[in-house]
């Protein structure tokens, strides 16, 4: 028998009890590539502002022991990107101990609570992901380090207020006119360029020039997201979205109305550049298809929020109430 088969790794076993969690609501993420899962997680909901408290519970076999260099526990927010793997960068870290160096049996619990703000709110795209999450971990000389992570998602809400005083403009009424000389004219209104996640976008198309067969006409919701920095610059686009606006040939002056409900979607808030690292941005997009399945589009990019109070309370009943 070999020296090293006489080791045998003692693992803890180690439980996360979030204060308030069978109260407090929740919200699925989808999972990066790779995860032994595609189905979204349903993770705990924090607002920025909110402290992040609970207690977590070591148990370690019984009739075994584990010697150690010390026991901690941290609150940890960082930015991963998938190309990356290992590389992550760290926003927020926490840390507290639990334990000094000793040894550990049996089962104990230990309280824990992090006061801090969380300025972004948790992503996860197709590139990168912004995460939250509590770490225990316990030191060894031998064995390695044994470590345990458990995630929560942050969401900020904001007053409209503050939406106006943080945004690059006021949010003011989008019209355009657009077409092909000689063949195509019209002219498209959105009601407003900023909307919060909640919200419904009205709008008209107006068609002012009409000598191509237009067969159906369309609008998508486009999520636009740039992770990374030159020269490893990651640029994707998903359709979050897409209705049928009008089904057959329109004529001069014909009038087409817009109502986009996106309460229903897989939205975020809009995010400009995110600790340096990414962005995330909303296009709609006008599609005219013509009877040869020629497409026809025009893009406009609109600002989206998360409605709310100022303390950033995230629970079921705020965001009832912010409607």
């Amino acid at each position: 028998m070999s020296a090293m088969s006489m080791f045998f790794t003692t693992n803890p076993t180690v439980t996360f009890a979030f204060a308030g969690q069978d109260r407090r609501a929740r919200k699925p993420v989808r999972q990066p590539p790779g995860a032994d899962s595609r189905e979204p997680i349903e993770l705990l909901v924090y607002g920025g502002q909110e402290s992040v408290s609970g207690s977590v519970e070591i148990s370690v076999p019984s009739g075994k022991k584990i010697d150690h260099l010390g026991v901690k526990i941290e609150m940890i927010g960082q930015v991963e990107l998938y190309q990356e793997r290992g590389n992550a960068t760290k926003m927020t870290g926490l840390v507290r101990e639990l334990e000094s160096a000793g040894t550990m049996t049996g089962t104990k619990t230990y309280p824990f609570e992090f006061n801090a703000e969380k300025c972004f709110e948790t992503y996860a795209g197709l590139n990168v992901r912004l995460r939250w999450f509590v770490r225990v971990t316990v030191s060894r000389n031998y064995n390695g380090t044994f470590v345990k992570e458990q995630d929560f998602a942050v969401q900020n809400v904001q007053s409209a207020a503050t939406q106006a005083l943080a945004a690059e403009a006021p949010a003011q009424p989008i019209k355009m006119e657009v077409g092909i000389e000689e063949c195509l004219h019209i002219e498209f209104e959105y009601d407003r360029s900023k909307y919060h996640l909640k919200d419904v976008i009205l709008g008209k198309i107006y068609f002012l020039l009409v000598r191509i067969k237009i067969k159906h006409m369309e609008l998508a919701v486009i999520r636009r997201e740039s992770a990374g920095s030159p020269p490893n610059m990651y640029n994707e686009s998903e359709n979050i979205t897409k209705y049928e606006l009008m089904d057959g040939a329109p004529v001069k002056g014909e009038c087409v109305p817009i109502r986009l409900f996106l309460s229903p979607l897989d939205l975020t808030p809009t995010y400009r550049m995110v600790h340096n690292i990414f962005s995330v941005k909303y296009y709609l997009n006008l599609v005219l298809v013509d009877e040869e399945d020629r497409r026809y589009f025009k893009q406009q990019e609109v600002t989206f929020w998360r409605k709310g109070d100022e303390a950033g309370s995230v629970s079921e009943e705020a965001q009832a109430r912010s409607l």
